[in-house]
Parts: C-alpha cells; sequence; structure tokens
C-alpha cells in the first residue's frame, strides 16, 4: 500500500512539475505529438544533460530563444549546450514554421520554402519535411547540443521513460536501424512543432478582431499596404489563417552585428550556388513577434521599435551584403506615430490571448 501511494506522490509531482514547466497544460493530442512533446523538452540530448530543443525555443519567449529575449541588447545568438559556444544566427521561432514546404523557385523565380535562415533544410531527403530535417540539425551540432552522434541520441531515447510511447508509435526493433530511428525522431519533433501546443492561432487577432483599439486598426491599416506583400496576411500553404510570411527570402539590408564576428553572412546564396540569392535570408513570421526579441537573422535589433524604424528608414546602416538589395523597405516615410500604430497591431499576433 505505501509503495502505491509513493508512486502515486512521485506521479503527482512529476505532472505538476511538468504542467508549471509547460506554462499551463499541453494541447496535444495525437501519440505521434506527444512523444514529439518528450524528445523536445529532454535535456538529455545534449551531451552533458543541460540543454533541450526548448532552450533556444521556448514557449515563453514565442518559441524563440528565452535567453535573448531576457537580454536582447546583449545575447543576440544561443549559447550551446557547454555554456560556451555561440552560433552565427539568432534562433527563429519554431511556430508556425511547420507550413514552410520544400524550398522551390516559384512561378515568379522566387525561391520559398525551406528551413532555417538561410534554407539549407530544403525537404530533399528521405523526410520530405524541411522542418523534420530542421529538427534533426541541433542535437549533432558542435556549438549547440552537441551530441557525438546519431547513436548517442538514440541511446538516450532507448533509456528514457518515453520508450513505451516510441514503441507504441514505431514498433519493437524500431531502435535499432539508428538512422531510420533518427528519421523518426525528426518526424516527431516536427509533428510536435505542428501541434496546438506550439501552432496555436490564439492571438487576438484571430480570436477578438471586434476587440482591436483604434490604435491597432490604424496599425492594421498600415501594415496592409505597407508590410503585407511579404508578411503575407492571406491563409496561404494549406493554413487556417495568415501566416504573416510568405517563406521567401530577402536582402533588407541589415548591418553587420558587431556582436557576432564573423565574415559577412551570405545567407541563401550558397546553399543554391547562386550569386544573385547572396545576402537574402528568409522571411519570418511575424506571429508572437512581441516576444522574440532580438530581431533579424543577425539579432542586431534588440527592440521591435528598432527593427520598425530601420524597416521604415534604412539610411542611416550599412548592409552587411550590398548587392541583392530589396526595394521594399527602408523608405517607407512613416511617421513615429505611423510605426507605433504598426507595433501595436503587431502586438496583437501574440498567442495565448
Amino acid at each position: 500500500m505505501m509503495k502505491k501511494l509513493t508512486g502515486i506522490l512521485i506521479s503527482s509531482l512529476f505532472l505538476i512539475s511538468a504542467v508549471w514547466a509547460a506554462g499551463g497544460l499541453p494541447n496535444v493530442g495525437s501519440d505521434m505529438e506527444k512523444l514529439g512533446m518528450r524528445l523536445y523538452n529532454d535535456k538529455n540530448i545534449s551531451y552533458n544533460g543541460t540543454q533541450s530543443c526548448r532552450d533556444c525555443h521556448h514557449h515563453f519567449s514565442g518559441f524563440a530563444d528565452i535567453t535573448n529575449y531576457l537580454d536582447p541588447s546583449t545575447n543576440f545568438v544561443s549559447t550551446g549546450a557547454d555554456g560556451v559556444s555561440k552560433g552565427g544566427r539568432n534562433a527563429p521561432s519554431s511556430a508556425y514554421a511547420g507550413f514552410s514546404p520544400k524550398l522551390h523557385v516559384n512561378a515568379a523565380g522566387n525561391y520559398v520554402g525551406g528551413m532555417f535562415w538561410d534554407g539549407r533544410a530544403d525537404g530533399s531527403s528521405v523526410l520530405e519535411d524541411p522542418l523534420a530535417e530542421q529538427a534533426q540539425g541541433p542535437p549533432l551540432n558542435l556549438v549547440e547540443m552537441a551530441m557525438p552522434s546519431k547513436d548517442a541520441v538514440i541511446d538516450v531515447i532507448a533509456n528514457s521513460d518515453y520508450l513505451n510511447l516510441w514503441i507504441k508509435i514505431f514498433g519493437s526493433g524500431s531502435l535499432d536501424d539508428v538512422d531510420a530511428a533518427y528519421d523518426n525522431f525528426g518526424r516527431a519533433i516536427a509533428a510536435y512543432e505542428r501541434s496546438n501546443d506550439v501552432t496555436k492561432f490564439t492571438s487576438k487577432f484571430d480570436t477578438a478582431k471586434l476587440a482591436l483599439t483604434a490604435t491597432e486598426q490604424a496599425g492594421q491599416a498600415l501594415f496592409e499596404t505597407k508590410c503585407a506583400s511579404c508578411h503575407s496576411m492571406e491563409a496561404d500553404f494549406n493554413a487556417p489563417a495568415s501566416l504573416f510570411t510568405n517563406y521567401q527570402y530577402a536582402n533588407i539590408g541589415v548591418p553587420a552585428n558587431p556582436g557576432i564576428p564573423s565574415e559577412a553572412d551570405l545567407g541563401l546564396g550558397p546553399v543554391v550556388d547562386d550569386d544573385t540569392q547572396n545576402g537574402k535570408f528568409k522571411i519570418p513570421t511575424l506571429r508572437n513577434i512581441s516576444l522574440s526579441a532580438p530581431y533579424s537573422h543577425n539579432g542586431v535589433f534588440p527592440t521591435l521599435m528598432e527593427m520598425l524604424e530601420f524597416i521604415n528608414d534604412g539610411t542611416s546602416f550599412v548592409p552587411e551584403v550590398s548587392e541583392n538589395l530589396s526595394d521594399k523597405v527602408g523608405n517607407l516615410g512613416l511617421s513615429t506615430t505611423q510605426l507605433e500604430n504598426i507595433e501595436a497591431f503587431l502586438m496583437t499576433l501574440t498567442d495565448d490571448y
């Protein structure tokens, strides 16, 4: 009897701590989503047991890096599991990423889709899913979670308390082929990132449009005119509502970040071996933008207003890559009040309203 009570107590404490850590009860439905959530939150999938996917893609920061969000003026890129290593780019949100198609050239001749800022997870692997391909990257990246091999990741799963859930989904013996198992690892995390726990569509814009203030409405009207050609307000890519991105690529003239010592970041160009794409980076969703500071691929803008001011008038900035510049930004001619209105509208895109 005492063993049973102890077991119930331990299970209850575990559940309470999990709910607290997640900011509420998780909204996952299928077993695959549940497994993906466990993998996403498992710090053992780092070489020293200190870092999970959630550390750099946290719900409290719009599924971007919470450390950067808390101090965007000095933290531009994520810190690796070793506590020292730094990546070269700002961690984008993992929310709303699952609608991004395979990297391809559309009818207008523009690159669309893929994952990462430079589109290198292009959907061309056996997974045929850029989001699942992206999920396979960080555990083996030496400046991120730094696991020594795929085998090491699969060993963590084999010794985890969610092994039975894995077997329920993929079957007994499904860990024997390490490459196949690692592909399933990517699929499970992608399923979670596509779940209602991450990709929610629960902002004020989604659920209470009639409650938008006059300032927010004014901002929306300006946004539709000045911003929506790239941050589309149409429901596209089989999404149930607007994604506030077209998943294309652009060089908007972002300056180099002196806090990230490196050569000029060419973005998409080297990935597709095309100099006309140099300096172009994936256009991000603006959903949860108020939570995902700092801004741009290199985190050079610590606040949303600073990012908006740059988009409005880029004349005082020197682009990191001066070729292939977009003419859609940098000369919008908006007043301070108009920028404040747009900022107010962008605040309505935060989930859990």
